[in-house]
């Protein structure tokens, strides 16, 4: 693993949100995006070398909206950069870590993702992040 990516946090009203956030850290959200796969709306903003991705649920099966019933706003996820998330899964997996997919996906802000079970962190939901390959033109 590489650097501390992103730390993820559940919002209810990702406007009101960006408002909030854009006022505590002086600095306006670079990019927002929909994750239709995970049913999510998400904001990002930069401070130095980190960032804090916001993230609101789309439907009210989501993931996110699920957290927000059962455990109100505030941080979701921690994510970490690799460099090869494949073998970063499989890593992980054969230290007795217990994957939520086995398989990367297309996550937001153009990277693969993969999440870990909170249950084998420490009750926190552990994102691998990897920078999506260029497409050819």
């Amino acid at each position: 693993m590489k650097k501390i990516e992103h730390i993820g946090i559940a919002v209810k009203d990702l406007e009101e949100a960006n408002t909030t956030y854009a006022a505590l850290l002086g600095a306006e959200n670079y990019k927002t995006e929909t994750v239709e796969s995970e049913g999510v709306s998400t904001s990002f903003f930069k401070i130095g070398e980190s960032k804090i991705e916001l993230v609101a649920a789309t439907n009210e099966n989501s993931p996110v909206a699920k957290f927000i019933a059962k455990r109100g706003e505030g941080i979701h996820h921690m994510a970490f950069a690799v460099d090869d998330i494949e073998a970063e899964i499989k890593r992980l997996e054969a230290k007795g870590f217990q994957l939520i997919s086995k398989e990367p996906k297309k996550g937001a802000d153009n990277k693969l993702v993969a999440f870990l079970h909170p249950k084998s962190s420490n009750g926190v939901l552990v994102e691998l992040c990897q920078e999506a390959p260029a497409r050819p033109s």
